[in-house]
């Protein structure tokens, strides 16, 4: 690995570590726990994790409250120049709203095989005639975000 593909890792690792920070919060609150952080620069524009049980929505998913708190921050709805990291693949829904948000890159943890848009189930980056791209990387910190999602549902079936 160079220099810089190690300081990119370090760089994503910082990221996404505050994106499980965000996905125990979920859990804590009864939520499947996925977490989000939109960062622009070196500056976090949006913040969100799942709330779809606490809010009755199926909206609510954490990159979606984030896509919402970033534009807030930014005062307007292109995201351009921003990173979003995600503890989960994001599914068809959520990759649509960043593509729309026009995100630079989205960076995830564990891949999303009954959901995932960008590499597992769907593969929405491959459509043709999209106005608009982004990079996608999956894996980073991986293992966190997995045992996080495997304890939550071991709970749930348990009936905790």
């Amino acid at each position: 690995m160079t220099k810089r593909e190690e300081e990119s890792s370090a760089h994503d690792e910082r990221w996404m570590s505050q994106a499980i920070d965000l996905a125990r919060r979920a859990m804590d609150e009864g939520e499947v726990p996925i977490g989000c952080v939109i960062v622009h620069g070196d500056r976090v524009i949006g913040r969100g994790w799942n709330r779809t049980e606490k809010a009755e929505d199926p909206t609510a998913h954490a990159e979606m409250l984030a896509i919402t708190a970033a534009a807030t921050t930014l005062g307007y709805a292109r995201l351009e120049g921003a990173r979003a990291y995600v503890t989960v693949e994001p599914c068809l829904m959520c990759a649509g709203a960043l593509l729309l948000a026009r995100v630079d890159a989205v960076v995830y943890g564990a891949p999303e095989p009954k959901f995932g848009a960008l590499q597992s189930q769907f593969r929405v980056l491959e459509a043709e005639g999209l106005n608009h791209y982004f990079e996608a990387r999956g894996g980073v910190l991986a293992d966190e975000s997995v045992s996080l999602l495997k304890g939550f549902f071991r709970e749930k079936r348990r009936g905790a």
